[in-house]
């Protein structure tokens, strides 16, 4: 695949081929997927998540833990360079509302984890593979696009996933904590540039990961059952990179569900989805419901990871719900028309998966720039896959104060353990 496909087709290969030539589909194609239609799940989950409900928690402590340095893990809903850097640099009209030019970050501004470490008090976190003008002082972002939980086999620049899935952001992190320690030794610039040994356990290390591995199994040619049955596996690799970053030194943990993808515009466009297999807010059910037993397997998995961890302070946080809001009450919270890209092009949902936002196309004898709607700040989705600034802050406000946590502290005093 060259450089002139948009990048997030990179996150999910089979919008370039399902066990076929490489070369994009068009969207028609997508009827045959084995995307199989099932009794809608949507009630059992809803039904299971109010028995399991946050409960009431104690936890060891409420005041602020003044955080020194965060490091982050996972895919483009918090890479702040990675990909950007090191594979396929992002163009304009990315970045325009904050940055005002692109700066790696697939949104048109800022992203959840530049929120949180602004709540905190820290700057923004520099990607570990951007090696130009970083500085590590206060943490580091390990978040890399189109990463996954688990190793997929088709990998860039084949039009696959990336190969830092969040075993090698593991490995990365612990080869990071090593040397910055020996290079600290060196003084000069880089005891200005590098976090000081005590910063790794006293740090907040955040996990926005997981969407990937169930639009692998989607565009995979997978029934739901097929994807439901992989998300026990991809947990239980997750709990085994959570308890390897905890032997490194880590203590508070800060860890993000996934959220309403049957929302998003790249399912929408691309699978032959019925009328009754869309709930009310014009989402997917039947994806959606996926990502709901995906976030009901992670809770139990945090529960259990507490017991296996029991000097951790382990916050498991919904950002399901709080994404889902903005489709389901747009007008509420000051959006519209939630489901139609904002930087896209072409039908229903103004996006085709061969015509990425900030891309130079040819249609009916014109050349354009794939440019960005008038005004974001009024959109949810950014490029059909990642979201606007406004919903970005939109969501971490919703979040930050730890009204959809368990347990329910806020952002800032996430270093408090449950007590048993």
């Amino acid at each position: 695949m060259s450089n002139s496909y948009p990048h997030y087709i990179n996150h999910f290969p089979s919008l370039l081929s399902v066990n076929r030539p490489h070369r994009p589909l068009c969207p028609m194609e997508f009827s045959s997927y084995n995307i199989k239609p099932t009794i809608s799940l949507s009630s059992f989950y809803l039904i299971i998540l109010s028995f399991a409900t946050i409960p009431e928690t104690h936890v060891t402590g409420s005041k602020a833990c003044n955080f020194p340095a965060i490091f982050n893990f996972g895919d483009s809903n918090s890479d702040t360079g990675g990909y950007s850097t090191s594979y396929y640099r992002a163009r304009p009209p990315y970045g325009k509302t904050y940055f005002h030019m692109p700066v790696g970050r697939y949104s048109d501004g800022r992203l959840m984890i530049d929120f949180m470490a602004n709540k905190v008090g820290l700057p923004y976190l520099s990607a570990f593979l951007d090696s130009l003008g970083s500085n590590f002082t206060h943490g580091a972002n390990f978040a890399y696009s189109a990463s996954p939980i688990t190793p997929q086999t088709r990998g860039l620049p084949q039009g696959g996933f990336s190969p830092f899935y969040l075993d090698v952001q593991h490995r990365q992190f612990m080869q990071f904590k090593d040397r910055s320690q020996f290079l600290r030794k060196h003084g000069d610039v880089f005891k200005r540039l590098m976090p000081p040994k005590e910063y790794f356990t006293r740090a907040l290390y955040t996990f926005d990961i997981g969407q990937n591995d169930l639009g692998a199994g989607f565009f995979g040619n997978k029934s739901i059952a097929e994807v439901n049955a992989s998300v026990p596996t991809i947990l239980s690799r997750f709990s085994t990179d959570v308890k390897n970053i905890y032997n490194l030194g880590a203590r508070s943990f800060w860890i993000h569900n996934t959220g309403p993808i049957g929302c998003l515009s790249y399912i929408l466009a691309n699978f032959p989805i019925r009328s009754d297999q869309m709930d009310g807010s014009g989402c997917s059910k039947q994806h959606n419901d996926v990502c709901q037993y995906f976030n009901h397997k992670l809770r139990e998995a945090v529960l259990q990871l507490r017991k296996d961890l029991p000097l951790a302070a382990i916050t498991y946080v919904d950002i399901y719900t709080a994404k889902y809001s903005m489709f389901s009450q747009p007008r509420k919270y000051g959006f519209e028309q939630p489901l139609i890209t904002c930087c896209g092009y072409g039908g229903k949902y103004n996006f085709n998966s061969s015509y990425g936002c900030g891309e130079t196309i040819s249609v009916d004898n014109r050349t354009f720039i794939v440019g960005s709607c008038k005004n974001p700040s009024v959109k949810v989705i950014w490029d059909g896959i990642h979201y606007t600034e406004a919903a970005n802050k939109f969501v971490f406000d919703q979040l930050s104060t730890g009204r959809l946590s368990d347990p329910p502290i806020p952002l800032e005093s996430a270093c408090h353990r449950v007590l048993s």
